[in-house]
């Protein structure tokens, strides 16, 4: 399927349909395959509206750049990369290189709330299953036809696309994708991720590893690609992300489950981590507290 995209050749479709009162939660807004040269192409974050919306963008061939949460990617060739907008992120082509690609568009309570999970689960940038890219590249060119004729078609398009990614990132297989070989600092990150809200200093850490802490942290930012404790910090945000959008704790009670003592710092990180508010974050469409 991947094939009969690259085969049609270049395009991209806008896609609009009317829909009622009663907003479709996943709904695609565009769809397209692009070769991209040049610095032509760059897109930032902060800058395409205050309206959330998600690009799912797997990479044919050549690489893209993209800034992410003060982490630098390549997206190589095999890759895929997931952003929510509004995010203070920026992707785009390096002058001498080309990045061709296909991408879905999409909009919606579920399709943002599940694509924030996957995000801070496994990150912008992953690899996917062959049979998984098939799927998505065939969402795409139903998308693209121009025969949809109702929301609820489109809607359950993007859908079907949001799972795929769902089941192969975050399905009850995730744990076979680690490979057989631990990182040597695959015992402190499972230590870090089951706690989050306790203290995780430095040199605790160094002391779990049997290292001292000057070894620890190279050896640490070698495996893992940032400090420990840049790490910590970017694990609490996550947490405190799938928090934000999958109950109803109050924005204090989650600052004490991610390890933050002071609610006015835990709101400061927050934001200068994904550009808003924690507040401002389960009310762009994420989250819905249940009626009373």
């Amino acid at each position: 399927m991947l094939q009969d995209l690259i085969d049609r050749g270049p395009f991209g479709r806008p896609i609009s349909l009317p829909q009622r009162r009663d907003r479709l939660h996943v709904m695609p807004t565009s769809t397209g395959y692009e070769i991209a040269t040049g610095s032509a192409y760059d897109w930032d974050g902060r800058q395409r509206g205050l309206m959330p919306f998600s690009v799912l963008q797997h990479t044919i061939s050549g690489e893209g750049r993209l800034n992410y949460e003060r982490h630098r990617y390549r997206v190589r060739t095999g890759e895929t990369m997931l952003v929510v907008i509004p995010h203070p992120h920026r992707y785009w082509v390096d002058d001498d290189s080309r990045w061709e690609f296909f991408w879905i568009a999409m909009t919606g309570q579920e399709a943002l709330r599940l694509h924030h999970a996957i995000i801070a689960a496994v990150g912008p940038v992953f690899k996917l299953k062959s049979a998984t890219i098939d799927r998505l590249a065939q969402c795409s060119l139903e998308l693209s036809d121009g025969q949809l004729e109702s929301p609820g078609e489109a809607s359950a398009r993007a859908y079907a696309a949001t799972m795929a990614l769902y089941d192969d990132l975050l399905g009850p297989h995730e744990s076979a994708r680690r490979p057989a070989a631990q990182r040597p600092t695959e015992r402190v990150v499972a230590h870090i991720r089951k706690n989050l809200e306790s203290d995780l200093d430095v040199q605790l850490l160094a002391d779990l590893a049997g290292l001292s802490r000057a070894h620890f942290t190279r050896i640490f930012a070698a495996c893992e690609g940032s400090s420990p404790a840049e790490f910590v910090q970017l694990e609490r945000m996550r947490r405190a992300a799938r928090l934000l959008t999958s109950g109803t704790l109050s924005v204090k009670t989650i600052a004490t489950h991610c390890g933050f003592e002071d609610p006015n710092y835990f709101a400061k990180v927050f934001r200068r981590t994904y550009g808003i508010s924690p507040s401002q974050f389960r009310s762009t469409g994420m989250y819905s507290a249940p009626r009373g």
